[in-house]
Formats: structure tokens, sequence, C-alpha cells
């Protein structure tokens, strides 16, 4: 069985252009982000999934520095670019990441596809299309689902928003997804790139903890926020964007 950490990529953010090549000390967001999903035992390839624009060059350059797989494909659906990422690859069992969350956690990551792969479940999520049901901070998003569910996905999906955003079909169409929860709600947290004032906390919490090597994880952020709640107030008005 084959597990393919799958990392969407693009230059053209609309509210942070360019924000996956901006420098988090001495490396880029999506030098850290490849880093960290590295870490993962359970991840047997890791590929970046990003389009065929021009501007996008720049991010095929910084993955094959890093030395991960490079897709190119559709710049609006990301549902295809997914799957023929995933076919070219064969692979088995996809993960599916954003590359704006350079917090993520190989932990988490392991933890979830360990749990995936003991069970019967169609996708196995950490986020989910019920922000009710979140219990871990915004950028520690991880999707586990085999690529069967994408191959459906891939045929059936017809509107724009499922096509843009990769799982909305599946979690209209399954009844078989288990959402993985931590016993504490830290969902309040939001630690994802997608504005300045993101990018400001995600700064101040590199400054704190990165000494050059990723170890650092869920639980240490989360003393730091004990100890300096006033970070929190760095981007905490700050709303997801909403799937249209």
């Amino acid at each position: 069985m084959k597990i393919t950490a799958i990392i969407q990529t693009r230059m053209g953010s609309t509210r942070l252009p360019g924000k996956v090549l901006k420098k988090l000390g001495d490396k880029t967001v999506l030098a850290h982000v490849i880093e960290r999903v590295s870490q993962s035992t359970e991840v047997d390839d890791i590929i970046i999934a990003t389009t065929e624009n021009p501007e996008d060059h720049q991010v095929v350059d910084e993955a094959l520095k890093a030395g991960v797989k490079v897709f190119r494909g559709s710049e609006s659906d990301v549902l295809s670019r997914y799957y023929y990422a995933a076919k070219q690859n064969n692979t088995d069992v996809v993960v599916r990441i954003t590359s704006d969350c350079p917090l993520i956690d190989p932990n988490i990551i392991d933890e979830m596809i360990k749990l995936y792969i003991n069970e019967s479940y169609d996708i196995v999520t950490n986020a989910g299309s019920d922000i009710s049901q979140r219990t871990y901070p915004r950028g520690l998003d991880a999707e586990i689902f085999s690529f069967g569910e994408l191959k459906n996905a891939f045929s059936y999906a017809k509107e724009p928003y499922q096509l843009e955003h990769v799982t909305p079909y599946l979690y209209e169409n399954s009844n078989n997804i288990y959402i993985y929860k931590h016993p504490y709600d830290y969902s309040m947290y939001r630690w994802t790139l997608d504005t300045n004032e993101d990018f400001n906390l995600i700064t101040e919490i590199y400054k704190r903890l990165y000494r050059g090597e990723h170890s650092f994880y869920l639980n240490d952020i989360i003393q730091v926020f004990k100890k300096e709640a006033d970070l929190f107030a760095i981007n905490k008005h700050i709303e997801q964007k909403k799937i249209n």
C-alpha cells in the first residue's frame, strides 16, 4: 500500500500572494511544510501539486530543491490536479495537505493514517465540512482517503466548489466519515497562513521554537500560547474564507 501526501501549492493566493515562498527564518514556508510532512513515518511519498501557470515555476524549483516530486495541473480544478497526481504516482492512499500550514504536525498525520489503515472509513479527517466538530487548530488539517474515493469524486463531482476544494463531494456523498478529535478543544487557534496577520503570528511562533530543525509540535505551541496569551490576539479577528 502506497501512502502519498499530496500538498496543493500555488503562488496566486488572493489574500496573500506568494505566501508559500515567504521566508520563516532561513527557509520558505513551503520548505518548512515539506520538512514537517517528511517527518511522518507513515507517508511513503510526497508530491507538490501545483499549477501550470508560469509564476508557479518558482514553486517547482523550491519543491525540487527540497527533493520531492512535482505534479502540475489545472489551477481552478484542484480535484483533477489531485486525481492525476495520485494516478501518475500509483497512489493507494492520499493524505491531503495544503501548503499554507507551516505548523503541520507529522505526529498527528501518523496517528490519523494508522487509524485509517486499521479501520474501514471512507475518509479520516481532523477538519471536515462541519466546523462544529473541529477540535484541532486550523493549520494542522489533514484529510485521508483512498485513490478509489478520489477517483469517484473526480468522475462525478461537477459543481465548481467541488472541483476547487477537492473533498466536498466526498463529504456530501458518504456516511462513513471519521472526525479525528483531540481530547481538548483547540479549534479557537488559527495557525494557517492566509493573511499578513497569520504570517506575523506564525513568525512569532517560529522565533520562540524553531532552532534550525523541526522539533516542536502541537503541545509545544500550546504551551507558548499559555505563557503568552497575547499572541492569540494577533490574528483572532481573521475569518476563514468560505466555500462558495
